[in-house]
C-alpha cells in the first residue's frame, strides 16, 4: 500500500483534490516552524518599538529579509517625527502669568526646550532682552520662548535679580542667568544672547564662536594699536 505521506507528485495531486488528507508535519519540524514564526513576530515587535536613531544603530543586526520591514518602520517613525515637529512650532515670544507656569513650563512636553524671561517694565535691559528674544523666537521656532513679569511668577522676586532667564528641558531646569552683570549690560547683542542659549542647549546656533570674544579681541587690538610706539633711540641713555 502506498504511503499517503510520501512526497510524490501523485500524492500531491490527490491532496489538492481532497482525496488524501493533508500531509502530517513531523512534531520536530512543527516546533521549528513555530519557533521561526515567534522569532519573526519578535523582530517585527522590535521594529515597532524602535526610534529612528535605534533603527539606524541596529540595522546591521537584521538580515536582508528584514530590510523592507525596517524601511517601512523608518518611514513611519520619520512621519511621526515630522508631525511632532510641525506641532511643536512656536515662533513668537509668549506672555504667561504665574498660573500658567506649570502648564507652559514644567509640562511643556517631550523634547521641548523652554526659555523663560522674568522681567519688569521700566528696566531698560529687560526691554532689550525682550526685543532680542522676539527675534530669536522667530529664528528658532522649535524652542518655546516665554516672558513673564517677575513677581507674577515668583512673589517678592527682587528687582536686583532682573533680568533673569531660566532654561528648561522637559520640565527640568538646565540653566539660569540672573542679574544684569551676567548679560553684560546694555551692550548685549542678540548674537551674544543666542550663543549663551546655545551653550545651555536651548537652541542650535550656526555661530562658530562666542561673538563677545570677537568684540573683546577687536577692543584689545584697538587698544594695542592706540598705544604710542617707542623708538629704539628713546630708551638709550647717554654714556656721558
Amino acid at each position: 500500500m502506498q504511503d499517503p505521506n510520501e512526497d510524490t507528485e501523485w500524492n500531491d495531486i490527490l491532496r489538492k483534490k481532497g482525496i488524501l488528507p493533508p500531509k502530517e508535519v513531523p512534531k520536530d519540524e512543527e516546533e521549528d516552524t513555530l519557533a521561526v514564526q515567534q522569532q519573526q513576530q519578535s523582530v517585527v515587535k522590535t521594529y515597532e518599538n524602535m526610534t529612528l536613531d535605534e533603527l539606524e544603530e541596529n540595522e546591521d543586526e537584521f538580515g536582508e529579509d528584514d530590510e523592507a520591514a525596517i524601511e517601512m518602520y523608518r518611514q513611519k517613525r520619520l512621519a511621526e517625527w515630522k508631525a511632532t515637529q510641525l506641532k511643536n512650532v512656536f515662533g513668537e515670544l509668549g506672555e504667561i502669568s504665574g498660573q500658567d507656569y506649570v502648564k507652559e513650563v514644567n509640562k511643556a512636553g517631550d523634547g521641548i526646550w523652554v526659555v523663560l524671561h522674568l522681567y519688569k517694565q521700566g528696566i531698560p535691559l529687560c526691554t532689550l532682552i525682550n526685543q532680542h528674544l522676539n527675534m530669536l523666537a522667530r529664528k528658532f521656532p522649535q524652542t518655546k520662548f516665554l516672558k513673564s513679569i517677575s513677581t507674577t511668577c515668583i512673589p517678592n522676586y527682587p528687582d536686583r535679580n532682573l533680568p533673569t532667564i531660566f532654561v528648561y528641558f522637559e520640565g527640568e531646569m538646565k540653566a539660569q542667568f540672573i542679574g544684569p552683570l551676567v548679560f553684560g549690560g546694555m551692550n548685549l547683542k542678540v548674537e551674544e544672547l543666542e550663543w549663551r542659549l546655545s551653550e545651555s542647549g536651548a537652541v542650535k546656533t550656526e555661530l562658530e564662536e562666542n561673538p563677545r570674544k570677537q568684540i573683546e579681541d577687536k577692543l584689545m587690538s584697538s587698544i594695542r594699536n592706540s598705544l604710542p610706539t617707542r623708538k629704539d633711540g628713546d630708551s638709550e641713555e647717554d654714556d656721558e
